[in-house]
């Protein structure tokens, strides 16, 4: 089975269907979503309505959350919380009752889904530290994160050792026995690598292989979007430089 796996869309639609087009192309299967649809960006409904419309296996992000419940809210800053005032506003009744039922993760059979860390679904895992303790509470060989909107990987050994490898240009996971992984595909609609592409990753689950892709796509055409419903101008300023 092949799976496309994406992450932090943050209703960045110019940015997902180039992620889209790309995974396409290579010919997934299936098409999994580990959070964070809407929030930040200027097109909530569109990635929402896109992503139902292709059968997209989703889980819970917690701006999703926060979009149709007010949870969490309070760790928001001030440029987060007025992105979600105004998403909000926006969000359609099928799509607030879309937001609403999804999971917070997933079980295949070869692999697991959380938005943020495993048992504790909206934590961070930003360094090797943090996913020792993550390593704890998993009992997949593979685990997509997202929340960082950082494209990385941290593996386990036998003993216990954790690694933790930096993606921010792209590249392949072999899946090795005996190792257990925590991989981070990156962020499709706001990338916080420093590098402005967006990010998606490939996994071939016969081939037990993860290969992370960085994807051009019209920056300057979101932010004008972002300009016309006058979202936060810092919002559109950090997809120049991806942070």
């Amino acid at each position: 089975m092949r799976y496309g796996v994406i992450s932090d869309i943050h209703s960045n639609l110019e940015a997902l269907q180039a992620v889209l087009r790309e995974i396409d192309a290579w010919g997934a299967q299936a098409l999994v979503c580990l959070g964070d649809v809407v929030g930040y960006g200027p097109d909530p409904n569109e990635c929402c309505d896109l992503l139902r419309a292709r059968g997209c296996l989703v889980i819970s992000g917690n701006h999703d959350e926060a979009a149709v419940s007010d949870a969490g809210v309070e760790f928001f800053n001030s440029v987060a919380r007025q992105a979600l005032t105004w998403t909000q506003t926006q969000l359609t009744p099928e799509n607030r009752v879309f937001l609403a039922g999804l999971p917070r993760e997933r079980k295949f059979e070869n692999f697991s889904i959380v938005h943020g860390a495993p048992g504790a679904h909206f934590d961070y895992i930003s360094d090797a530290i943090d996913a020792q303790r993550a390593f704890a509470r998993v009992d997949s060989a593979v685990t997509f994160i997202g929340h960082t909107h950082t494209a990385e990987v941290f593996y386990q050994d036998g003993a216990r050792r954790t690694y933790h490898q930096k993606l921010a240009q792209g590249g392949r996971v072999t899946i090795a026995p005996g190792l257990r992984y925590i991989i981070n595909p990156g962020s499709v609609g706001q990338p916080r690598d420093l590098n402005p592409r967006s990010s998606c990753a490939l996994f071939d689950e016969d081939r037990e292989e993860v290969e992370i892709r960085r994807v051009t796509y019209d920056v300057g055409r979101v932010r004008e979007r972002m300009r016309d419903v006058n979202l936060p101008s810092e919002l559109g300023a950090r997809l120049i430089v991806g942070y």
